[in-house]
């Protein structure tokens, strides 16, 4: 029940010591206000981080080679290792029930395209269908390759919106034809892609078209993949490593490559440097949370000091109490109550400090690793019951001595 004389006697002894009050609570609502902030920057480093694995499916798998540097079964280091359609298929195969998505890719830098009076330098790649999901990119108007536009070749482009900029300014380009090194390609779809304007300066072609069109017979460039994820993320883990360390030693073998040579053939899976950097994100959180709650334990200390010096100074007053008949839970009740209420009130004000400066400094942050810091509402939550727990732990102790004062001994206090 609601006892308006207890709350009384809380202001009344709050008023009789207000730069004592003030102090302490300034030390809780600092802690809480602390960990706030901290815990607001932990979110914005992990938005931050997983904006950079948006660029890509976070599941994608890819596989480029190079240049033997050992010696191998009588074969000398210096070899170019050159991937084929082939090489493509037979992975396809191999691992069918563990690829979602699927690509090769032939690509040149620099490719000039002209549409009209308009003409730019660009990154022309050759990709199948499966191209869009491993590159995460959204479609703007048209659509994106298809399986006819490999199997028959045909001459057909997307390109990024930054492309569609620079050469169509506010014209529509689905439709029109536009001129890659010269030769007539038709714009079926334009695309955004979450890494920036970096990635949307790129065109892609079908993959076969490519090949003709730039004399590579059946050669790729590299190859990519994403792995049907799993719902637990270590599961996950485990197969993309498990499918890349097959496909590097499939193509080690096919090429007589030496099973300690990591520069011939590099096989990267996104789903490894997530785990790292994951883990990376939970320990900063961690250590962000121990800052925070040491902090709150500083002003949690301070609190039941100050209980201490308010139930000596009340000795007497309790002693009285007891001598009429108060039983020790309403004296601890009453101790309870008053420290609860100084750390909540302090607490609270340092989560609402907390919280506005993150709304008002949020919309500002926006790094490659850091982005829109913000408190959701589980943390929040997680804060009020800290604060609950806090007030309730610094007033604990005080009331225990408290309720074991023996009238007499109360009485004769001075």
């Amino acid at each position: 029940m609601f006892d308006i004389e207890r709350w009384q006697e809380i202001f009344e002894t709050i008023g009789k010591n207000k730069l004592r009050t003030f102090l302490t609570g300034l030390s809780v609502a600092s802690g809480i206000f602390i960990l706030v902030i901290l815990l607001g920057f932990s979110t914005g480093i992990q938005k931050g981080v997983k904006s950079q694995f948006a660029q890509d499916a976070e599941s994608r798998v890819s596989v480029w080679t190079s240049v033997t540097t050992k010696e191998y079964k009588g074969l000398n280091p210096g070899r170019r290792i050159q991937m084929h359609n082939s090489d493509f298929e037979n992975i396809n195969t191999k691992y069918e029930e563990a690829i979602e998505h699927k690509t090769g890719l032939y690509n040149i830098w620099g490719g000039q395209v002209n549409y009209g009076n308009e003409f730019g330098n660009y990154r022309i790649e050759g990709a199948n269908p499966g191209q869009q999901f491993i590159e995460n990119a959204s479609m703007l108007s048209g659509r994106f390759l298809s399986e006819r536009d490999v199997d028959e070749s045909i001459k057909v482009a997307v390109i990024g919106r930054k492309v569609k900029t620079e050469l169509f300014k506010k014209e529509e380009a689905v439709g029109e034809t536009i001129k890659i090194t010269g030769i007539n390609f038709k714009v079926v779809g334009v695309y955004s892609d979450p890494g920036g304007e970096r990635e949307e300066q790129r065109i892609f072609i079908p993959l076969s078209t490519a090949q003709r069109v730039f004399n590579a017979g059946d050669k790729l460039r590299s190859i990519a993949y994403t792995i049907k994820m799993s719902d637990n993320f270590e599961e996950a883990v485990s197969l993309s490593a498990a499918v890349s360390d097959g496909i590097e030693q499939e193509i080690k073998t096919r090429y007589s490559i030496a099973p300690d040579d990591r520069s011939a053939v590099r096989v990267r899976y996104n789903l490894e440097e997530a785990s790292k950097i994951y883990g990376l994100i939970d320990t900063i959180r961690m250590v962000f949370w121990f800052v925070g709650i040491g902090t709150i334990v500083a002003g949690v200390v301070g609190v039941s000091n100050i209980m201490l010096i308010i139930v000596k100074e009340r000795t007497k007053e309790i002693g009285v109490r007891k001598a009429l008949g108060a039983l020790p839970s309403s004296i601890i009740g009453m101790i309870l109550q008053e420290s609860i209420f100084i750390t909540s009130i302090a607490g609270f004000l340092g989560l609402f400090f907390g919280v506005g400066l993150l709304e008002i400094i949020s919309p500002l942050v926006d790094s490659d690793f850091i982005k829109f810091p913000q408190v959701d509402f589980t943390t929040a939550m997680s804060t009020v019951f800290i604060l609950i727990f806090a007030g309730a732990l610094a007033g604990y102790i005080p009331a225990r001595r408290a309720a074991n004062i023996k009238p007499i001994e109360a009485l004769r206090d001075e």
